[in-house]
C-alpha cells in the first residue's frame, strides 16, 4: 500500500480574523482549530505521518494543540509566503520519502474522512489533483478602475479547496524548480504544479469544507460546536527571584528600568512564572519546573512569555477558557504603580485574555524579610479557568 503523508500549513498570522491569537489557535467546539484538523488526519487509517509547518513564535501553542496525538512529527518553521512554508514541509519529509503527500490549510477543520480517502485515491491515480466545488454565483473580472472587464462562463469555474493531493516526488521537484527559478507568489500547490508543466486533475470537494478566514467565520463555527464550560477551577502560583547585576527587571512581560537585574535560568520574570504555575495548577498539570526544567539548556535566558502561552494553550486544547488572572508583585523597589497598566496590557497581549479579566497589584512586606531588605522580588498569582464538564477527572 502506498504511504501517504500530510503537510498542514499553520504558519499564518490570520490577521483578518482579528484578536491576539492566530486563527488556527482559536477555540472551536471544545478544541483549537489546529487540534481538530490534526486529530481528523491522525484518526484516518491511510495517513501515515503528519508534518505541521508553524510560525516560529507558535512553538508552545503548537505543543499544546498537538499533545497526545499520534503520527504528528516535530514542527518546522514556515517562510514568508505559503509557497515557502510548503517547501519547508516537503524538505522535512525528505528523510521518509512518502509515496503521496496531501497539503492542507490548518484553518479548514471541517473536512471528512471521505474527502481524505478521495484525495489519496486521486493522488495515486493522477499524480496531482485538487478538490473542487461548483460556483453558484456569477463571477466578474474587474479592472483597476472597478469596472467589469468580462464575465467568465460559470459552468467552467470551480472553487478549489484543500487537501490538495500529489505524488511526493513530483511536488517536491516542482517546488525546488520554482525556488531555483525565482518564481514566487504561487498561492496553492496546484499552481506550482501547473507552472512546472504538470496537468492537475480535480475531484469532488465538500460544501462544508470551508476555510475560517474572518472573525465572523470563527464566531459562527464556535457557536455551532461549543460545549458548556461548567467545570470552574482556580489555581495558585508563587515565585521568588533574587536581585543580581543588571539595569532592568522583567515583570509581567515588561522590562522595567532598575539599578539591578533578577537572577534566574530564564529571564527571571517572577510575575509570569507565578501566573504560569497558577494556570497549570488549575489544570492539575504539574508546575513550570516540570515542563521547563532549569537543567535544560534550551531555556537558558528564555523569555517567560512562552511559558505562560504554553499553559494557556493547554487550557484551550482541553476546550476551556480563562476567566480571570490575578497577579500580586511583592517588593520594596522598583515601584510597580507607574507600570501597572502597562503590565496588564502586556499580559493581555501574551495570553489573548481580555484586559478586563487581568488584575495586577503590588505590595510590600513593611521592610520585613528578604523583599523588605531589597534582596529580591516575590510574586503570587491565581488563575480561574473554565473547562467542559466532561473534562473533569
Amino acid at each position: 500500500m502506498a504511504t501517504c503523508a500530510v503537510i498542514v500549513v499553520a504558519a499564518g498570522r490570520g490577521t483578518r480574523a482579528g484578536g491576539p491569537l492566530p486563527k488556527q489557535y482559536h477555540l472551536l467546539g471544545g478544541e483549537t482549530v489546529l487540534r481538530r484538523t490534526l486529530r481528523l488526519f491522525a484518526e484516518h487509517p491511510k495517513i501515515h505521518t503528519i508534518q505541521v509547518v508553524i510560525h516560529p513564535d507558535d512553538e508552545a501553542r503548537f505543543a499544546a494543540a498537538a499533545e497526545g496525538l499520534p503520527k504528528v512529527r516535530p514542527p518546522v518553521a514556515g517562510g514568508r509566503e505559503r509557497q515557502d512554508s510548503v517547501r519547508a514541509g516537503l524538505e522535512a519529509l525528505a528523510g521518509e520519502v512518502p509515496d503521496l503527500v496531501l497539503v492542507h490549510d490548518a484553518a479548514r477543520p471541517f473536512f471528512t474522512p471521505a474527502l481524505i480517502a478521495r484525495a489519496i485515491e486521486a493522488a495515486a491515480a493522477h499524480g496531482a489533483a485538487v478538490p473542487v466545488t461548483g460556483v453558484t454565483d456569477t463571477i466578474k473580472v474587474v479592472d483597476g478602475f472597478g469596472t467589469v472587464a468580462s464575465t467568465p462562463v460559470r459552468s467552467t469555474l470551480r472553487a478549489v479547496q484543500t487537501p490538495q493531493a500529489f505524488r511526493y516526488d513530483m511536488l517536491r521537484t516542482a517546488h525546488l524548480e520554482a525556488e531555483r527559478s525565482g518564481v514566487g507568489g504561487l498561492t496553492d500547490d496546484a499552481a506550482v504544479m501547473e507552472w512546472s508543466g504538470h496537468k492537475v486533475a480535480t475531484f469532488e470537494g465538500e460544501a462544508g469544507n470551508m476555510k475560517l478566514t474572518s472573525a465572523d467565520d470563527l464566531a459562527r463555527a464556535a457557536r455551532e460546536g461549543a460545549a458548556p464550560l461548567t467545570d470552574v477551577r482556580t489555581g495558585t502560583g508563587f515565585d521568588v527571584h533574587a536581585f543580581g547585576p543588571g539595569d532592568h527587571v522583567m515583570l509581567g512581560g515588561l522590562a522595567i528600568p532598575f539599578d539591578k537585574g533578577l537572577d534566574g535560568h530564564s529571564d527571571a520574570d517572577v510575575g509570569l512564572h507565578a501566573l504560569t504555575d497558577a494556570v497549570l495548577g488549575a489544570l492539575c498539570d504539574g508546575d513550570i519546573g516540570a515542563h521547563f526544567p532549569p537543567s535544560d539548556p534550551q531555556w537558558k535566558g528564555a523569555t517567560s512569555d512562552q511559558f505562560l502561552v504554553f499553559a494557556l494553550d493547554k487550557v484551550r486544547a482541553r476546550g476551556g477558557s480563562v476567566a480571570h488572572l490575578d497577579l500580586t508583585l511583592i517588593c520594596e523597589a522598583p515601584k510597580i504603580g507607574p507600570h501597572r497598566d502597562a503590565i496588564r496590557t502586556r499580559i493581555s497581549e501574551i495570553t489573548g485574555v481580555a484586559l478586563g479579566r487581568i488584575s495586577v497589584k503590588a505590595t510590600t512586606t513593611e521592610r520585613l524579610g528578604f523583599t523588605g531588605r531589597r534582596e529580591g522580588i516575590a510574586a503570587m498569582a491565581s488563575a480561574t479557568i473554565r473547562l467542559p464538564e466532561e473534562d473533569a477527572l
